[in-house]
Parts: C-alpha cells; structure tokens; sequence
C-alpha cells in the first residue's frame, strides 16, 4: 500500500508541473502511511514495556558470559589488570602494550558505546512506560518496571564513572542528532546515578520467584559501591567532610545487604552435588543448579540465566564459554604429557585470557595456602599425564615441567572451579567441553562484604575492615585471619582477598580505577605476565580515555580528555 502512494505520487507531480495544479490538492501528496512506527505508538501493551526492559537483562548477560569472544569483553572482564594477560598464541590481542593504547583504540569506544546503548534502551522504556496507550495490570506492576529500567540506567552511569570518570548525562530519549554534550564531573555521575537507586530502591522487592530479575539487595549492593567510590574520589578532591559522610553511607548500605536477613553467607554444604564427598561449599556455588537464590544459595543476590534448553531450541548465546575461553591449552603447552580436550585437562580450552602468575599462585603462598579456595577441588593444580610415552603417564605432571617457559607457562596453569567442571551438560548432544550451562553471578555476597570492609577502611576503621574479611576466609577455612595491623593504605590486602574470593567473577578494571591513585598502574606494572606493560607504561592514570570518535563526534562542545591520555 505504501509502495502505491509513492507511484501514484510521483506520476501526479508529474501532471501538476504541466497543468498548475491548486494548492488545495496538494495535501493528497501527503503520505500518512498507518504502518509508519513512531516511540509514541509502537508501544500498546505494558507486556511490550517490559519485553524492553528484557532485552537489558539480555544485552547484560552477553557482557559478562561474552558468548561471542569479543576482545573489549575480555577487557572489561579484566584483561590487561594485575588478574589476566593473554597468553603467548594471543600476543596481538595485549592490553599491557602501552605503546598501542591511546584514546583511538577501539575497546575504549566499544566499551564507552555499550553503555550508552544500555541507558538509551532504559531511556525508552522509561518513557514508553507512562504513555498514555499503555495500560497496566497495577500500579506495583508499573513501579516495578520502572525500577528495573532505572536501575539499569543507574548501573550504567556508575561504571561509566568508574572506568572514565564525569561522563555526560542522558535522561531522555533522542529523536535528533545532537553534538553538544557537556560532561558531567565524576562526582555528578555518581551523584546522578545514587539519587536514581534511592528512587526507586523500595520498589523493588526482597526476592522474587524466579531467578535473574532485579532484586532490593542489587540496588543497595550498588548504593554500597556507589558512596564508596564517591567518597574515595571526594577524597581526592580534597573534601574530606563529604567524603566521611559518603564512606558512613556506603557502610550503613552494605549492612542493609549483609545484616538485612534476606543475605548470607553459604557456610555448610547444599545443593544439587552436596552429597558427593569429593567437593566443598564454596565448590558447592559454582555448580549447575546452585547458583540462584530460588537453588538455596542466600549469598545469590543477582545472577546470570543460563538455560541448555533455550540454547538448543532458539538461543544459541545462552552459555558459558569459560572453558574455552580461560581454559588452559597444555596439548600446546606440554603435548609430550598432556593432550585431549576433555574433562581430565579442564575441557576444551583455547586461552583466550590467561591467569597472571599473582593470581594463579602468589596469593596462596606461604601463610595463605591453607585455604577452601586453594583446595585442589576449587583450584586444581593436580594434572596427570595422559600420553603413553611420557614418564609421568599416570602420575601428576610437576610444574616445574610445565612451567619450563615463559611460552609454556602461558598456556599451562590451575583451573578454577568457576571455568571448568567434571560434568559437562550436553555431552551425549554433540557439546564438545567448551561451554558451562549454568547460571552465573551478577553480585555475589563476599563483593558486598569487601566493599563495607574498603569504605571502613577508608573511614580509619581498620579493625571493622580486618574483621568484614575475615568474615570470607572464615568461611574459606583459612589458616590465617587478618588483624587492623595488616590493611595496609594501598589496599593489598582487600585487593588480595578480592582477587582470592572473586576471581572470574568481578571486573577488575572497574575495582582499579575507582580506588584512584596509581593504583592501577603500580600494580599491572607489578604483576603484568609480559614485559611490555613495565617497558611502556611510562604514565600515570587511573581513567579510561574518552575515545576520541566520541570527542571527534561531538563537535559543538569539546569534551575535555582524561589526564594522561
């Protein structure tokens, strides 16, 4: 019908160039095509409102599970930090060679835009939600969907701030091109980005009946994060007053998530394998069936779905791909003693992203060795040979045989219980131990305990801090606790316990940054598994840079670049 007017159109233009035609007919030209979607009436139902907010929760979940093996996703998760580097068969995929990191590199504008993508989608439901064409079954139901879509714009605001700092602030939908956004400073973002979880923080409930929907905890979590982050830059502003009173907020949000009665830490064994005498409960929370709240796992306060049905019917990004993503490679590695792809050398890894040697083994030496996470059920180091020919067929394959280079050290190392399983789901389908179908978190528990133990710290209470950790090494079984005398003022020790507790889990650039300093930059010089890092990082920062398309983009105001980029 469309394609018909325009026919018709045209030749009609064609008649009143010739004969004159009067004004009056001119309105017949006019095409008001029924079909022609606009924001204001492509949304009818409350149900479509929702399916926008749905398709956040879905862009997030591609984010952290990263099922297509997107390179900025490896950094955001937290290459290129103290935790991971690339091992040697993916040297061109560094992000520790400084002398090609600068304002033009593409993961800077990939991670920026991803963003920005999240709070335009919150933007529209936002608005389509109160349109006058939508009607809702109650007002709860409306409130909650608002709650959602402005949590998630909050979310996106605060890791803006934390990865780049003041960013400008977009609240409503854009109909028109536009070139003169202001930044904002990074106090105001993460001002902005608090006053939206207060908003709507009641209207989101305790719990919920299925898994992997916004729950009060999840704002308060990030309410916890949020005055911590902006006391610590307050901090470095020099307004010690505002940044002792944010410190004291984040404190008081922290206990309404770890004292509140909805939260706790899983301390006695549960779940779908609980009987099998082999694992332990921190093993317990990364297997199939234990990840969610509605599983059994209170420590669950937002979690990734996962579903293998989903996956072969009609979502094939429904996965894990950890083990082929972490997993290491020792077929490359230590062919003469290890070969295969199944469970017994942690599935089918190819080593997109590599364990530094901090986080596979300095953390657990010496007095920290004796600990749940350190077990060999957690993380295995125990690997036997499986080549015939080798003399250690059948025994454990020492280190000191598969660290024999820093190639092969690379690609051989420790698999986390959170990368790999001894029961692969969708084996007798064809899978090949590439992927893990379970669920996965978004905040876990002992994040939220770790960010009251900074924000004490922060606060001059290192006895409350010592304590909040040692609430997770308790847990941990860990032979040694941790007294005020050992949270030391450049944050090692919480940024250990971090790295032991949270490891896979928590994207550590985000962590880096917002403690300011040279934070950052002392510690991926210290513990970058290649060179490059310590030859070419000969700057301070502790920002992103504002890629520079989005400058070059926004041409009617200049946004001001980080300091040192």
């Amino acid at each position: 019908m469309k394609i018909g007017m325009i026919k018709t159109g045209a030749c009609f233009l064609l008649l009143t160039l010739a004969v004159s035609c009067k004004k009056a007919d001119e309105k017949f030209l006019r095409a008001t095509p029924e079909t022609f979607y606009t924001v204001d009436n492509i949304f009818t139902t409350s149900a479509q409102v929702d399916q926008a907010v749905i398709s956040i929760y879905s862009q997030l979940r591609d984010i952290w599970a990263n099922p297509d093996e997107q390179n900025w996703i490896f950094v955001f998760r937290g290459n290129g930090t103290d935790l991971f580097d690339v091992p040697s068969i993916r040297r061109g995929n560094s992000f520790n060679n400084y002398g090609t990191i600068n304002a033009n590199n593409g993961i800077f504008y990939s991670n920026f835009s991803a963003w920005y993508q999240i709070i335009a989608k919150a933007n529209l439901a936002i608005y389509s939600a109160e349109l006058p064409s939508v009607s809702w079954a109650s007002a709860k139901d409306k409130a909650y969907t608002l709650a959602q879509a402005r949590f998630f714009r909050a979310f996106a605001y605060r890791n803006l701030a934390e990865l780049f700092g003041g960013v400008p602030i977009v609240t409503e939908i854009t109909k028109s091109a536009r070139y003169d956004y202001k930044r904002a400073t990074r106090v105001e973002t993460y001002q902005y980005a608090i006053t939206e979880l207060l908003a709507i923080e009641n209207d989101l409930p305790d719990v919920t009946a299925t898994g992997g929907r916004l729950v009060k905890g999840a704002a308060q979590h990030n309410l916890c994060e949020l005055y911590l982050a902006m006391g610590t830059q307050l901090a470095t502003d020099g307004n010690s007053a505002g940044a002792q009173d944010a410190f004291s907020k984040s404190i008081a949000y922290g206990n309404k998530v770890i004292d509140g009665g909805t939260f706790s830490l899983m301390k006695n064994r549960y779940g779908s394998r609980r009987t099998e005498t082999k694992g332990n409960v921190y093993w317990d929370l990364f297997q199939e069936n234990n990840v969610n709240y509605q599983d059994g796992n209170q420590e669950c306060i937002w979690a990734i779905q996962i579903d293998y049905a989903a996956y072969r019917a009609e979502d094939p990004r429904s996965k894990l791909p950890y083990s082929r993503i972490y997993g290491p490679v020792f077929r490359n590695g230590a062919p003469a003693h290890l070969m295969g792809t199944l469970e017994d050398v942690g599935g089918r890894g190819i080593s997109q992203v590599t364990p530094t040697l901090y986080t596979r083994d300095s953390i657990y030496a010496g007095i920290d060795s004796v600990d749940m996470r350190n077990s060999e059920i957690v993380f295995r180091r125990i690997f036997l040979g499986n080549v015939p020919t080798s003399p250690h067929y059948g025994k454990p394959v020492p280190w000191s045989v598969l660290y024999n280079s820093m190639d092969n050290t690379s690609l051989d190392y420790p698999v986390s219980c959170k990368i790999a399983t001894d029961k692969y789901t969708g084996v007798a389908d064809g899978e090949n131990l590439s992927n893990l179908f379970r669920d996965d978190y978004f905040i876990r528990l002992p994040e939220t305990i770790l960010l009251r133990a900074e924000a004490k710290q922060r606060s001059g209470d290192k006895s409350g801090a010592a304590a909040d950790v040692n609430l997770l090494r308790s847990r941990a079984q860990c032979s040694h606790l941790f007294t005020a005398a050992d949270m030391d003022d450049n944050f090692k020790t919480i940024l250990d316990e971090r790295t032991r507790e949270l490891v896979y889990e928590e994207c550590r650039w985000n962590t880096l940054l917002r403690m300011g300093g040279t934070v950052a930059v002392d510690r991926i010089k210290r513990y970058a598994f290649w060179p490059e890092a310590k030859a070419t990082l000969n700057f301070n920062y502790n920002l992103w840079p504002i890629p520079q398309l989005v400058i070059d983009a926004n041409k009617d105001v200049k946004l001001a670049q980080n300091p040192g980029w």
